[in-house]
């Protein structure tokens, strides 16, 4: 029965007249405002994440209306909402004076491009990896294939017949360049150890499946040029 008090509340919601200006909806009598939208928003810019604006808005008419059937409950009235109001009110405050210091201690490109010469002595030295895959079910599976390499089968060929891979079984298995410690343990491993041409001989096991990998070819792992990466190395030094 509540769950259709709730329904219906939400059907005349719906139905009655809607305000767009100041307001993105009226509900019950009761605004869902357009500045909480825009603080959604403006979060999402000053982070990289984009937004389904239309989908936000339904989520805050939504929002709007649970929230006053938990007060007609009497919700509000328990032992520890208080507490937790005031508990998320300090955490919102403590928040937004980082963030106010963030933007008056902004991070200059000096110190970006210096994060990123870190960066890239952190990767002299290391080696990524073509590989071809492929991702069974069950370790019978993977030393069935296996066994059909070892008497010469082809390796793309069977990816495309038998890999649960999706991203790489129409293209026989082939992945990107990976390094080592980009993929699951297990796979990494096994790239570092195999020669050029050679495949796994014993089956791996991830939490994804079981895998059999053939290495195609090792360079030097190929450091992304500043312009790609800077962003993400300026939001991670905030």
């Amino acid at each position: 029965m509540r769950k259709l008090t709730v329904l219906a509340a939400a059907l005349a919601t719906f139905l009655s007249p809607v305000a767009y200006a100041a307001d993105i909806a009226i509900v019950n009598g009761q605004p869902v405002k357009q500045v909480w939208l825009d603080v959604i928003k403006k979060d999402a810019q000053e982070s990289g994440a984009k937004i389904d604006e239309k989908l936000v808005a339904s989520n805050l008419i939504r929002n709007e209306l649970l929230s006053q059937e938990a007060l007609r409950l009497g919700i509000d009235k328990q032992a520890d909402f208080t507490a937790r109001e005031e508990m998320r009110r300090r955490e919102l405050l403590a928040n937004l004076l980082l963030n106010d210091h963030v933007k008056r201690s902004p991070v200059t490109e000096e110190v970006v491009k210096a994060e990123y010469e870190k960066f890239k002595i952190q990767m002299l030295g290391q080696k990524e990896y073509s590989a071809r895959h492929i991702q069974v079910n069950t370790e019978a599976e993977a030393r069935d294939v296996i066994a059909q390499l070892a008497k010469g089968g082809d390796f793309a060929k069977l990816a495309k017949e038998k890999s649960r891979d999706t991203a790489s079984k129409d293209k026989g298995g082939l992945l990107d360049w990976v390094p080592k410690g980009a993929v699951k343990p297990p796979l990494g491993d096994a790239l570092s150890k195999l020669q050029k041409g050679l495949f796994t001989t014993v089956p791996l096991k991830t939490d994804r499946g079981w895998h059999v990998l053939r290495l195609e070819d090792v360079r030097d792992l190929q450091v992304p040029p500043y312009d790609k990466v800077k962003e993400p190395l300026r939001r991670r030094l905030k």
